[in-house]
């Protein structure tokens, strides 16, 4: 059997966290299996359903990196197969049409909920010949009179009585299909065979292995993962980053980091927690998709980023990181500033767990000239401390191996000579050549900053 899975997101102008890691899991089976993974956008509300808010979902797959097989179906668009199902469940008995007023539909409601049981409609023991002419209707599905029970990968068996479901609409009194139905018939035609989502769709699973029982189609296998939940445990809300994948690409964090930690976000193998993409296509299976929520950790989450973060390439670093300086208005951004973040990226990805600290790091290379100096940065040079950088001026233009080691041994040296602590030579060096922003060891940053660049930096603060 060739696996196929799909993420079927209702757009609602982003793609949030707990959606993407529905589809990451989609994908992730899929890809292991050597099957297929499909998009199907469920925009039958049409009032939220622009362009715009579809494209939202879209741009964040693709910058998640989780790739669809095929075109994008919409739900919408196969409204007229919906309503041919509901015609072959009329003529077997297993839906009939409803012919109930809002107001009997609302009262039948309160007398099945008196009676601790689900709603069952009169009409579905009624010939609509009995209806008066021109009558409005619904078309609903006739709810089994046994136990429904579907056997989930993560849940394992559940059990609801017949009692338990009510006479489910299928079309509105518009025609409009509704969602179960909608959901099921897509599902079928997709040649859907496993469907992994939240276990807020748990109680659907039971309605929908109503329909295809009646329709006698193969069920999915089914896989009900818990919601995740904020770091308090409870469920996860806007206050506790429930945001979209957006959100997070703006705050710095690499998709390559992001679908790692969703990865581990209520799946397991082992104590594994870093996966290459590989890895993660090699390791994944249902068994390992745990029962109990997860809790958003963003201290985690950037501490899986971290790790990606050294492995990405300095080049990919480097042109992401200009993306966000690009809006920046306090930097420098010329092809010499950035030849200096590039050959200084080596380091100081190892000092970043996100593009946002990544910015931080790289600030003392691109802050425009002459650097304002403020705090502590200015109490540190004072005159004599001026005077002490004017005589290193002299060194360092003299200085024949620019290279970070001979510059290490020509600090030192200096320091020696002009028989201070190190400190007393390090501390007005860093605040002139980077004005207190974050930054290594002062010969790295001699290294990378050049003996032209150093030199005129040195000018600045003396002048």
């Amino acid at each position: 059997m060739k696996i196929i899975t799909r993420f079927a997101p209702s757009p609602t102008g982003y793609l949030h966290i707990g959606g993407a890691r529905t589809a990451l899991f989609n994908a992730l089976f899929a890809r292991a299996n050597g099957g297929e993974f499909k998009l199907r956008i469920e925009d039958t509300d049409r009032a939220r359903s622009t362009d715009e808010t579809v494209q939202a979902i879209v741009d964040g797959l693709s910058w998640l990196g989780l790739d669809w097989d095929g075109e994008t179906v919409s739900q919408f668009a196969r409204a007229d197969r919906h309503r041919e199902i509901v015609d072959t469940l009329i003529e077997n008995g297993a839906a009939f049409r409803c012919y109930c007023t809002a107001e009997e539909t609302e009262a039948l409601r309160e007398q099945a909920f008196a009676e601790g049981r689900a709603l069952r409609s009169p009409w579905r023991d009624r010939a609509p010949s009995e209806a008066p002419a021109d009558t409005p209707f619904v078309v609903r599905f006739r709810a089994s009179d046994t136990d429904t029970v579907i056997e989930d990968a993560v849940q394992g068996q559940v059990r609801w009585g017949a009692k338990e479901f009510d006479d489910l609409v299928l079309l509105r009194g518009d025609g409009n299909p509704t969602y179960n139905l909608a959901v099921v018939v897509d599902d079928h035609d997709m040649g859907v065979t496993h469907i992994i989502r939240g276990d807020d769709h748990l109680v659907n699973a039971g309605r929908q292995a109503q329909i295809y029982n009646a329709l006698n189609w193969d069920i999915p296998v089914f896989a009900h993962i818990p919601l995740i939940h904020g770091p308090d445990g409870k469920k996860l809300s806007k206050r506790h980053g429930a945001l979209g994948v957006e959100a997070y690409r703006d705050m710095g964090y690499l998709p390559e980091g992001l679908r790692n930690y969703l990865l581990r976000l209520g799946w397991s193998k082992g104590d594994q927690e870093y996966f290459t993409d590989a890895e993660m296509i090699e390791a994944f299976d249902l068994k390992g998709l745990g029962k109990a929520p997860a809790r958003l950790d963003f201290d985690k989450m950037s501490s899986v980023n971290a790790w990606h973060m050294k492995r990405a390439e300095d080049t990919r670093l480097t042109d992401l990181l200009w993306d966000r300086l690009e809006c920046r208005e306090d930097v420098r951004l010329d092809d010499q500033a950035k030849v200096w973040v590039s050959s200084a990226m080596k380091v100081l990805k190892e000092r970043a767990a996100t593009l946002a600290e990544l910015d931080d790091q790289t600030y003392f290379l691109i802050r425009p000239r002459p650097i304002e100096l403020t705090g502590k940065a200015a109490k540190a040079l004072k005159d004599d401390a001026k005077a002490l950088l004017s005589r290193l001026a002299e060194v360092l233009r003299d200085t024949p191996d620019w290279t970070e080691a001979a510059l290490g041994e020509v600090l030192n040296a200096f320091a020696e000579a002009e028989e201070v602590g190190f400190g007393k030579v390090g501390q007005p060096l860093r605040a002139a050549l980077t004005g207190g922003a974050p930054a290594p060891d002062m010969s790295f940053v001699l290294a990378v900053l050049g003996r032209e660049e150093v030199l005129d930096r040195l000018n600045d603060v003396m002048d």
